[in-house]
């Protein structure tokens, strides 16, 4: 009686952290995919060097950022991979999420914008070393939005 106990104290909570973390992310990943299509048009680059040629008339700093937290299943499979060792995978799709929703953010951040150059990304873990804190990690973008008096000609690529 203690066994099963025991086992559904442990596994339904991980079940139900799996099925509901699984269904918060491919939300997120929809919401992300349907955002990314909308801005799709506005060329962003890491290079200091605009993509369009011409003189821009406006330049401005932008910013966006976004914190994700893991869901219960995934801080399970993560310290039972710290047990075992190797990479942990299931924080890769945290990261990624994180990424582009940062952005995300930083192009909705400046409508009217005809380039984004300079893009920089930085990431911190908010619970790092510490005893029973959730993992959530932070991701602040950061880049230069060039406004023109035209809508610059692409160079062809």
């Amino acid at each position: 009686m203690e066994l099963i106990f025991l086992l559904v104290f442990w596994v339904v909570p991980l079940v139900l952290g799996y099925v509901f973390g699984q269904m918060n992310e491919k939300r997120h990943y929809r919401s992300i995919y349907a955002r990314e299509k909308t801005w799709l048009a506005l060329p962003t680059t890491a290079s200091r060097v605009p993509l369009s040629p011409g003189q821009p008339v406006r330049c401005e700093l932008v910013s966006g950022s976004v914190v994700v937290s893991v869901d219960y299943f995934k801080r399970a499979a993560a310290a039972l991979r710290k047990v075992v060792g190797g990479p942990v995978k299931s924080y890769e799709s945290l990261l990624d999420r994180a990424k582009r929703e940062a952005v995300l953010r930083l192009k909705e951040s400046c409508p009217g914008a005809h380039e984004i150059v300079n893009l920089r990304l930085e990431t911190a873990s908010l619970s790092k070393n510490m005893q029973g804190a959730i993992g959530s990690v932070e991701v602040f973008a950061f880049a230069t939005a060039l406004y023109f008096a035209e809508q610059p000609a692409r160079h062809a690529a």
